[in-house]
C-alpha cells in the first residue's frame, strides 16, 4: 500500500471560522505545482480523502480528480483517525490524505520512527510512504518528500 500525506497549501489567517479559511494566491500556486508533479506520478487505484476545511478542499482540487471528504481529517484529527480512515497499512491500492498539522506530522513520525512526535510538514508539502514485507518483516519506506518551494 502507498500512503501519501499532503498538507494543505498556504491559507489566509483572517477568517474567524477555521474551516472556512481559503488558500492565498501563493497557496494556490503551491497546490498547483505539487498537483502537477503528482499528476505525472499518480499511483494506481488512488483514493483521495480530504479534510472538510476549505483550504484542504482547494488543495485537493488542484489535482482535478474526484475526492471524498472525511470529517476524520479535520484540523483537530488524531493520528488513530488518520490511520483508520486510510486503512494503513493493509488497504489495497493507494490513499492520498489531504489534511493538516499537527496530525500529518505526527503520523509521519509514527510511520518512520515508531512513535508519534511533533514533526513538521511544510504547507503544501507531500510525503509519500510505501508499505512492504521483506524477509517476513513489515517495513515502511519513505519514497519521497516534495515541497512547493522546490517546484516553483
Amino acid at each position: 500500500m502507498d500512503l501519501l500525506l499532503w498538507r494543505h497549501a498556504e491559507a489566509e489567517d483572517e477568517e474567524d471560522n477555521d474551516l472556512r479559511r481559503r488558500l492565498t494566491g501563493r497557496g494556490e500556486k503551491q497546490a498547483h505545482s505539487v498537483a502537477t508533479w503528482l499528476g505525472k506520478r499518480l499511483p494506481k487505484d488512488l483514493r483521495i480523502l480530504v479534510s472538510p476545511a476549505v483550504r484542504a478542499q482547494q488543495t485537493a482540487s488542484a489535482l482535478a480528480l474526484p475526492f471524498e471528504t472525511h470529517k476524520q481529517l479535520a484540523p483537530d484529527a488524531c493520528v488513530s483517525a488518520l490511520i483508520a480512515t486510510s486503512g494503513w497499512p493493509s488497504a489495497g491500492g493507494s490513499v492520498l490524505l489531504v489534511g493538516h498539522q499537527p496530525s500529518l506530522g505526527r503520523l509521519a513520525a509514527l510511520l518512520l520512527a515508531g512513535e508519534e512526535a511533533n514533526w513538521t510538514i511544510k504547507k503544501g508539502a507531500l510525503w509519500w510512504f510505501s508499505n512492504r514485507v521483506r524477509l517476513g518483516e513489515t517495513q515502511t519506506v519513505l519514497r519521497t518528500v516534495i515541497t512547493p518551494d522546490l517546484l516553483l
